[in-house]
C-alpha cells in the first residue's frame, strides 16, 4: 500500500542550456522593474552579465542591483530592502549561488512590506506570522549545491560564539521560477564544484531516509543520486565530458532541493545548522565533511535499536545506485555506501572540522544547538553521544 503524502508548492521549472535567455521574458510577466541579487563577482565579472542587461534593455525592463558577499544575514536583508521599498520593483531575480538565492528570497518576501528579516526568523526574535505578499522571485542558480531555487525558506545567519543559523520559510516564499541554466556553473572552480556537490548529495540522501519521505520524494531522489553518480567526477576533474556533468549535477541539486522542501533531512544538516553558526565553515564543506560520518552513526545506530526501520533498507539501495551494482545483502551494500561516501570526501580533497577551529571542547556547545527541523527527521533520534561522535570521526 501506497501511505498517504502530501506535497507542497513547488515553483515552475526551466530547465536547459542557454536558458538564461529566457529570463527577460519570464521577469515580462511582472512588470517592467526588476531587483537582480547577484554575488559579489563570479555572475556580474561573467559575458552573461552584460548580455543580460542588454537584453533587459531590448525589453524594456529597467533594473536595479545589489551584491550578496559571504553568508547572507538578517542585516544585509533588511538593507536591501530599505533600500529598495517603494521604488516599484515588479519581480525580484536572484543569480547565483546558495547564499545568494536565499537572500534574495527573504528580499522578494519583505520587500513589498518593508519589515524585518529578524521579524519572521524561526527561533529568533518574536517570530511574527507571515501573511506577505511576495514580491515574485526568480532563481537562477549558478552552482550546484543547495537547491534553495525549489524550496521555500530562506536560511539567514549571525556568526559567533553566540550566532545563529535560522529560517525565514512561507509558501509564499517559494519561487514563481527556477531557471536552471548548466551552462552559467561553466566558471564554477573545483572546490565550490566539490563543496556544493556534497551538499546537494547529502540532502538527497538524508531525504531519502527520512521519516518523511514518501513513494514520490523517493524517486526523485533515487534518480539525483543516479544523477550525482554519472556527473560530479565528470565535472570536477574536467573531463571530456565535463558539460555532461554540470547538466547532471544541475539536475541532481534542483531535485536535492524538491525533495528537502518536502521531506526534512537529517543529522548531518542538524550539525550544519551550529557549526555555520559558530564557526567560519562553509556549508557545503559541514556536508562533505559529515556525511560519511553520520551515516556510520545512523546505521550503527539502526543495526542495534530498529534494524526494521525502512532507512535500513534504503541506505543499502543508495549503495546500489552510486556504485551501480548489486550487493548480495544490504550489510555489504552499507559497506560499500560508507567507503564510497568515505572515498568521495577524499577525493573531493575536503577539509577536516578542525582546519576551521573547531576542537573537541566545542562539541557540547554544537550538540546542543543541533536539534533544530533537520534533526527531528533523522530516521531515528541519536544521543548526544552518538552526535558528537559524528563530529569526533571528523575533527
Amino acid at each position: 500500500m501506497i501511505q498517504p503524502f502530501s506535497i507542497a508548492r513547488l515553483p515552475r521549472i526551466e530547465f536547459g542550456a542557454g536558458y538564461i535567455s529566457k529570463l527577460p521574458n519570464l521577469i515580462a510577466q511582472y512588470g517592467n522593474r526588476v531587483l537582480l541579487v547577484t554575488g559579489q563577482r563570479s555572475f556580474p565579472n561573467s559575458p552573461h552579465w552584460p548580455t543580460l542587461l542588454a537584453a533587459l534593455d531590448k525589453a524594456g525592463i529597467g533594473w536595479e542591483h545589489t551584491r550578496v558577499g559571504d553568508e547572507p544575514s538578517p542585516q544585509g536583508v533588511d538593507k536591501a530592502v530599505r533600500q529598495f521599498h517603494g521604488r516599484d520593483i515588479a519581480a525580484v531575480a536572484g543569480i547565483g549561488g546558495g547564499s545568494v538565492l536565499d537572500a534574495a528570497k527573504a528580499i522578494a518576501g519583505l520587500l513589498p512590506s518593508g519589515d524585518s528579516a529578524m521579524d519572521y526568523l524561526e527561533g529568533v526574535g518574536p517570530e511574527k506570522p507571515y501573511h506577505g505578499p511576495a514580491a515574485p522571485f526568480i532563481a537562477v542558480p549558478t552552482t550546484a549545491g543547495t537547491g534553495s531555487e525549489a524550496t521555500k525558506n530562506a536560511v539567514l545567519s549571525m556568526r559567533g560564539p553566540a550566532g545563529f543559523k535560522k529560517s525565514f520559510r512561507h509558501d509564499l516564499l517559494v519561487p514563481e521560477y527556477a531557471l536552471l541554466d548548466p551552462d552559467l556553473l561553466a566558471s564554477c572552480p573545483p572546490p565550490q564544484i566539490a563543496a556544493n556537490a556534497m551538499d546537494a548529495l547529502t540532502q538527497l540522501l538524508e531525504s531519502y531516509v527520512s521519516t518523511k519521505a514518501n513513494p514520490f520524494t523517493d524517486a526523485l531522489a533515487e534518480s539525483g543520486l543516479n544523477a550525482a553518480r554519472k556527473g560530479l567526477f565528470a565535472w570536477y576533474e574536467g573531463r571530456e565530458e565535463a558539460a555532461a556533468g554540470r547538466e547532471r549535477m544541475a539536475y541532481a541539486a534542483l531535485l536535492s532541493g524538491v525533495c528537502l522542501a518536502q521531506t526534512g533531512l537529517g543529522s548531518v544538516h542538524g550539525l550544519a545548522s551550529p557549526l555555520g553558526a559558530f564557526f567560519p565553515i562553509p556549508h557545503g564543506v559541514v556536508c562533505g565533511a559529515l556525511v560519511g560520518a553520520a551515516t556510520r552513526v545512523n546505521l550503527a545506530a539502526l543495526r542495534e535499536r530498529d534494524p526494521k526501520n525502512p532507512a535500513w533498507r534504503k541506505y543499502a539501495r543508495a549503495a546500489e545506485i552510486l556504485h551501480g551494482r548489486h550487493y548480495p545483502d544490504p550489510e555489504a551494500a552499507h559497506a560499500a555506501l560508507l567507503t564510497l561516501l568515505d572515498d568521495w570526501t577524499e577525493r573531493l580533497a575536503l577539509p577536516r572540522l578542525s582546519a576551521y577551529g573547531i576542537q573537541h571542547r566545542d562539541f557540547a556547545h554544537v550538540v546542543a544547538h543541533a536539534r533544530g527541523g533537520s534533526m527531528k527527521t533523522n530516521p531515528l533520534v541519536l544521543s548526544d553521544a552518538e552526535i558528537a561522535d559524528v563530529l569526533r570521526q571528523r575533527l
